[in-house]
């Protein structure tokens, strides 16, 4: 394949000197002619291991060459790879003056072309700055229609500095973002030698991808900081605390508790978060992060309140109010928070939960229900379907599969708010409405 890669800094560097490596031929653009010549010398421009020899050998092969002449290298080749800064402002915006100007140059290029041309951006944008900027830049620049006349796609690096050159050669994943299936299908080819899934998605899951990751990362240094601290303050060696904790692969190192919902509560991790605040705080630590958790989480049931007071419905039926289905603890239940509040605002409600029935939880449960929250305990219907009769709105409270049907018949007459995701076929629905989601 013919690419031309414009940004001849770290990203496009790399990604110039590997994919020529791969058997591609590039053409690199930049507008300082200084990394133009050292590309055309077979000199890297950044130092990174592995990529001078690797450029020294594409250039001497033919395969990698540099300009400062944009409308040449599009004209010259069928798909342009964007690299190009997107720097931080003072107030945390991004500058994107080069992608915009980069974008007019393409845009340009591709209206002289006979050829349907592919521009795919591997610079780190914001979610909505393909459809707001790139699309309507492009577009604009060229007389021609994205997805239709030429490709567009957004595919984030996961290159890591340092280990730029085996990050490209060993990524976690390969994510592309298309206009068009044509487009995806091109791209994804680019990689198809390299190991990891390979995932074609909408320019907006792909930009938020990049962000999502990148800013989990800082929260993984910033929490294990954090954690180091009390352990040292507490006479205890904090990499073997994290070398233990990262021994656990099916609940802290995997996907488990990574899918947006409603907020935690239970018998566990409320109470040990604020037991672990209460001894960082005893001994003077500041711990932002996890200072931060219950907060997060407070927040969490606010926005569920929220979605369902601006229903303007007063008829309000809740489906599973244990902390988590498949259990009667209610303690710390964030949905029994949710119920009282409602009560609070004079809401007409009905709950249902299959494992809350007075008739056969025992002990701290029972208690709990008929001592401190009694009230409560009113409302508790005998089947789904009374709650279904009484309500304009139905809250999906946990995951009891029970519940799936319901939420796959909302309709416009019958709302349903669901703070699990408790069925995918539910979520383009009229009526549905998640709380993540």
């Amino acid at each position: 394949m013919k690419i031309s890669i414009f940004g001849l800094g770290y990203v496009g560097a790399v990604s110039a000197g590997c994919l020529a490596k791969e058997g591609h031929t590039i053409i690199g653009v930049d507008p300082e002619l200084s990394k133009v010549n050292l590309v055309n010398k077979g000199i890297s421009p950044i130092i990174e291991k592995d990529i001078g020899e690797i450029i020294a050998a594409a250039v001497s092969n033919n395969s990698l060459s540099a300009t400062n002449d944009s409308g040449l290298a599009v004209e010259q080749t069928d798909i342009s790879i964007v690299c190009v800064g997107t720097p931080s402002q003072t107030n945390g915006s991004l500058d994107l003056k080069y992608v915009r100007r980069v974008c007019e140059e393409i845009g340009q290029a591709i209206s002289r072309k006979k050829s349907r041309h592919i521009v795919v951006m591997r610079s780190t944008m914001l979610p909505g700055t393909m459809a707001d900027i790139v699309l309507p830049v492009l577009e604009e620049s060229s007389g021609l229609t994205a997805g239709k006349d030429f490709g567009v796609c957004i595919n984030p690096e996961f290159l890591r500095e340092s280990t730029a050159v085996y990050d490209f050669y060993n990524p976690p994943k390969t994510v592309v973002g298309a206009s068009d299936e044509l487009t995806a299908n091109a791209v994804l080819e680019l990689y198809a030698n390299l190991p990891g899934p390979k995932i074609s998605t909408d320019l907006a899951t792909a930009e938020m991808v990049k962000y999502t990751d990148n800013v989990w990362h800082a929260l993984k240094v910033a929490f294990a900081n954090e954690i180091g601290n009390i352990a040292k303050k507490v006479g205890v060696d904090s990499h073997d605390v994290m070398n233990i904790f990262c021994q656990d692969t099916k609940l802290n190192i995997s996907s488990y508790y990574m899918k947006p919902g409603f907020a935690f509560g239970g018998s566990c991790l409320p109470k040990d978060v604020r037991a672990l605040n209460y001894k960082a705080a005893s001994l003077d630590l500041n711990l932002p992060v996890l200072t931060s958790i219950l907060q997060s989480n407070k927040q969490q049931i606010e926005n569920g309140i929220k979605l369902i007071t601006d229903k303007n419905k007063r008829k309000i039926g809740v489906l599973g109010f244990s902390f988590k289905a498949g259990t009667d603890d209610l303690r710390e239940s964030p949905v029994v928070e949710v119920i009282e509040r409602l009560l609070g605002k004079g809401y007409d409600l009905k709950i249902f939960d299959e494992n809350v029935n007075l008739a056969s939880i025992i002990g701290a449960n029972k208690d709990y229900i008929l001592n401190q929250i009694p009230h409560i305990s009113k409302l508790m219907c005998s089947s789904i379907d009374e709650v279904i009769a009484h309500s304009e709105v139905l809250v999906i409270g946990n995951g009891d599969k029970k519940f799936s049907q319901v939420a796959e018949n909302a309709s416009k007459d019958r709302l349903v708010i669901d703070l699990v995701r408790i069925s995918e076929n539910a979520i383009k629905n009229e009526g549905y409405e998640g709380i993540c989601w």
